[in-house]
């Protein structure tokens, strides 16, 4: 088992793995982290007289300047729990390796929403100074809107550029 690990063929399907599973929780933290599961709230809100903005969430995490910071942490995560389980997966049989696996999983995904945590509450914070300031009452996800609403990510992309924290 420890060669098909130090295979670099494996490594580097391990490595996508782990990116593959980065990416989908980045884009999965930023959907939930807006409040866009639930998608009712936004017919009854688009429904009233109040001013609607839609803003692109995920331009917006992409685009910020403190995702490469995210990756780069996440990146230095993945190596040292790559490392770490080199050196503690030796002497373990094949289900032992495998939980201990599982456990690693978690522990990376537990690690990315700590880190993704500052970044999506700095993104929320900006969309609710732009609203704020727009007059707007509801801002909802662009891929949730068919027709209308203030599009403000613009406004917001440049908020979180000059802010650089």
């Amino acid at each position: 088992m420890m060669e098909k690990l130090r295979n670099p063929k494996n490594v580097k399907t391990i490595s996508l793995i782990i990116a593959a599973i980065f990416v989908i929780g980045c884009f999965t933290i930023a959907l939930t982290a807006g409040g866009f599961s639930n998608l009712g709230g936004v017919a009854s809100a688009a429904g009233s007289d109040s001013a609607i903005g839609v803003v692109n969430y995920q331009v917006l995490v992409s685009q910020s300047p403190k995702l490469d910071e995210v990756r780069a942490a996440m990146q230095k995560e993945v190596q040292a729990t790559r490392d770490e389980f080199n050196e503690k997966s030796k002497d373990m049989n094949n289900e032992e390796k495998d939980r201990y696996y599982q456990q690693l999983q978690q522990r990376l995904g537990n690690k990315q929403n700590e880190l993704m945590e500052p970044l999506l509450k700095q993104i929320n914070d900006a969309i609710s100074k732009v609203a704020e300031k727009k007059g707007l009452k509801v801002v909802v996800d662009k891929s949730s809107v068919i027709y209308g609403g203030a599009d403000i990510t613009d406004e917001v992309a440049r908020s979180l550029q000059s802010v650089k924290k």
